[in-house]
């Protein structure tokens, strides 16, 4: 994907999730990753969805040096670079502070699948990591934050469970492209409102049954994937 088009998908997944109602004022960030020039595009500190431009979007290098743009880029930067450099095949991430599944996040507790919605997105729990140590805290915050998330995916595939809630903080979500780091991010919240809602109707609602659970994933993921409509010969 050319620079250009890139920047116009992160604009995109930026005010998609703010139009889905999962961004409050400027609590989160959306951000792509052109893999063949090293750089990264991402929305700028601090700076308000409302009337925000392709050219407001900051573009840096996998050290996170600015290459491009006036702005200071996200905070939350360094974290969004240790996903890149560690998930070699995500090409976006989606951070927000949706309040059905930052509830999850700050309980410090895993999404359980509960649900046919949820299993279609997510093979297990979607989950939760260990809490960052004072030591990482006073030095380098957003950058461990990364780190934690990577250890936490140390036995999972990123791209088969695409959202981590990071304890006593929000989730981030990715995906190949910015438009689905952004849907998986809605679809995250859906399903954490609809696990809250469900243990309070029934507190000791077991997870979804394993045949069933894995019908509805393996039926959209892998090799043997039959949901949607058949792409066109050579498209991908």
């Amino acid at each position: 994907m050319k620079l250009a088009a890139l920047r116009e998908e992160v604009l995109e997944a930026n005010l998609e999730v703010v139009r889905r109602g999962l961004v409050l004022y400027t609590f989160g960030n959306a951000s792509g990753i052109d893999r063949r020039e090293g750089l990264v595009v991402i929305k700028p500190s601090g700076v308000s969805y409302e009337g925000m431009k392709i050219s407001d979007l900051v573009i840096v290098d996998l050290e996170g040096r600015v290459v491009e743009g006036d702005l200071k880029p996200s905070s939350d930067l360094p974290t969004h670079l240790v996903l890149y450099r560690a998930f070699s095949e995500i090409g976006a991430i989606v951070h927000t502070h949706s309040r059905a599944a930052t509830s999850w996040a700050q309980a410090q507790r895993e999404i359980p699948c509960l649900g046919t919605t949820h299993a279609d997105y997510f093979p297990g729990s979607v989950p939760v990591t260990e809490t960052l140590s004072p030591e990482e805290i006073a030095s380098d915050y957003e950058l461990n934050t990364g780190h934690v998330i990577v250890r936490r995916f140390a036995k999972l595939d990123p791209l088969h469970t695409p959202a981590v809630l990071v304890a006593g903080h929000a989730p981030f979500c990715w995906a190949k492209s910015a438009a689905e780091a952004a849907h998986i991010a809605v679809v995250l919240e859906e399903i954490a409102a609809m696990a809250l809602n469900a243990l309070s109707i029934n507190p000791d609602a077991a997870p979804l049954a394993r045949p069933l659970h894995d019908k509805h994933f393996f039926r959209k993921h892998g090799a043997k994937a039959y949901y949607g409509q058949a792409k066109p010969s050579g498209e991908k």
